[in-house]
């Protein structure tokens, strides 16, 4: 007898998605607005579950969902999805990452429009009966320069938009190529000169720890007085309080947001600025971007519920049953020193290395290699995922290069990954001993060490008495050495240590670290289970 898959869309969904549904033989209710604890009382018979941003798949959904096996939702963000519980119970989060790009960057260009030429203010004095044509004087946008922080799928249809209106694009993104920027269009920039040229600045960049309140008040004191800042990207992205002082000052001309630091955005400190435009974060919001990612996301699951096809997950790589055995331990490893690499990659990516020898040559890598740029570029994207890591890269024009060997000198399989940083190569390789993922070189020193969930990697001048300095303030501030693992070049020339501790490394011990004679390099690398 076969079993009836049944999915729950939870949230507004187009009718054609929930066709695609049934048409494919998968069993569809619609239950939206659902309440907590609706939703926990009946989300144990579904097999999957469709959902836009409204409902959270939190981990209390997730653990009474016990024959859940797909979260899928229709749009990019998944804040609303706890992925590590998902993970942990093997259920499989897809997104639909590229379905509202157009849309997304379409709005940015009309906050652009809005502020340049205060059309909201404009509006509401109008239909108030006060006709206050010289009260509002805008600027032109033609022959302006456009500064995009991002310049990935989203920043680049924004581009290619603001050079038909003949501006003229500046472009900071720390993936973007000379070869892509060229392509494009743009001029590839620091964020520094971004920040003195650009008449207009629009971001387009995930939230992450480096990117947080890039447009600090440091920042927006260096751009052009006048400047129009323009964010359809992600809350967090520029200091509010600090934009609100530079409205109010006039140092920012005008400013457009469709996104908050805290949403829904029932209060801001932006709000009642002079020359401020907000709309509640409308930048996926038409009816071709909502239909697109509703059918995408009911393809996907349908696809995966009814052949184990994996499309846009944020926490699997698409691997066959067949090749799953064989594969699985080196999906770890490669993990593992993925997220290595992307740690140690400091002044962005400019070209990947992806070495595989021995037997691990011999199968399926494409898996593996998306397994590796998914988690290099995490700590720049923390969206990106298995599938949509190497069309980021692309995007970009980040060269990688992949290469096989049938043997390997010492090992049975042996994987390298070396990234270009700083127009430095920075390098370190992995096995598989046992079913378990050990680091066996890093720049060129052999080692062997375990991956630990913190760990220290300093790099130093082979010189007596760093151990013991080591020892003694890790020692001091209540660090726990676990593991302690040393290579070196030779003879008192390049050293590298691997140090697995049990607690995090604050800022103030490292900077002693740093201190130490000898070291030329100190990171604290984290592996999340």
């Amino acid at each position: 007898m076969t079993t009836l898959v049944r999915v729950l869309i939870a949230d507004e969904l187009s009718p054609r998605a929930i066709d695609i549904f049934r048409s494919r033989g998968v069993e569809v209710d619609v239950q939206t607005g659902l309440a907590k604890p609706g939703l926990l009382k009946i989300i144990a018979g579904y097999d999957g579950l469709a959902i836009r941003s409204t409902t959270r798949a939190d981990k209390d959904v997730i653990a009474a969902g016990s024959r859940l096996k797909v979260i899928g939702r229709a749009g990019i963000g998944v804040d609303n999805i706890d992925i590590p519980s998902a993970t942990a119970r093997g259920i499989v989060v897809m997104n639909t990452p590229f379905g509202n790009s157009i849309t997304t960057a379409e709005h940015a260009i009309a906050l652009l429009f809005a502020a340049a030429r205060q059309i909201a203010a404009a509006d509401a004095s109008t239909q108030a009966g006060k006709w206050e044509k010289n009260r509002f004087m805008g600027v032109e946008l033609y022959a302006k320069n456009l500064g995009l922080i991002g310049c990935g799928n989203i920043g680049a249809l924004v581009a290619e938009r603001a050079l038909a209106l003949k501006m003229k694009v500046l472009a900071y993104d720390p993936f973007l190529s000379a070869e892509r920027a060229v392509k494009l269009g743009v001029e590839k920039v620091e964020l520094e000169d971004l920040l003195a040229r650009a008449d207009a600045i629009s971001l387009h960049a995930p939230i992450t720890d480096k990117t947080r309140n890039i447009l600090s008040a440091e920042a927006i004191a260096r751009t052009r007085r006048g400047v129009i800042i323009v964010n359809a990207a992600r809350g967090g992205l520029v200091d509010e309080v600090a934009l609100r002082a530079a409205l109010d000052a006039g140092h920012v001309g005008a400013a457009g947001f469709d996104v908050f630091a805290t949403e829904p955005a029932t209060q801001s400190p932006l709000f009642g600025a002079p020359n401020f435009i907000a709309t509640p974060h409308l930048g996926a919001s038409t009816n071709e971007a909502q239909e697109n990612v509703a059918l995408q996301v009911a393809e996907q699951m349908s696809d995966f519920l009814l052949t184990g096809a994996v499309a846009n997950a944020l926490n699997m790589a698409s691997i066959s049953a067949q090749e799953a055995p064989r594969l699985r331990p080196f999906v770890d490893l490669i993990d593992k020193l993925g997220t290595f690499a992307g740690q140690i990659a400091d002044d962005g990516l400019e070209a990947i290395e992806i070495e595989y020898e021995g037997e691990v040559a011999r199968l399926n890598t494409r898996p593996l290699t998306a397994t590796a740029l998914a988690a290099l570029i995490r700590p720049l994207m923390p969206d990106v995922n298995m599938v949509s890591a190497p069309v980021v890269l692309k995007e970009h024009g980040t060269p990688l290069t992949e290469s096989r060997r049938d043997s390997s000198p010492t090992y049975e399989s042996l994987i390298r990954i070396k990234v270009m940083t700083g127009g430095r190569w920075r390098g370190l390789a992995g096995i598989v001993s046992a079913g378990i993922a050990k680091i066996v070189e890093v720049k060129d020193v052999a080692l062997e060490a375990d991956f630990r969930p913190v760990m220290l990697l300093i790099n130093n001048l082979d010189k007596p008495g760093f151990i013991g300095a080591l020892g003694t303030l890790l020692g001091a501030a209540n660090i726990n050495i676990a593991t302690f693992h040393l290579g070196r070049q030779a003879v008192g020339e390049d050293a590298i240590a691997i140090v697995g501790v049990d607690q995090d490394v604050p800022d103030a011990i490292q900077q002693k670290l740093r201190a130490l004679p000898h070291v030329r390099y100190v990171k604290v690398l984290k592996f999340p289970g």
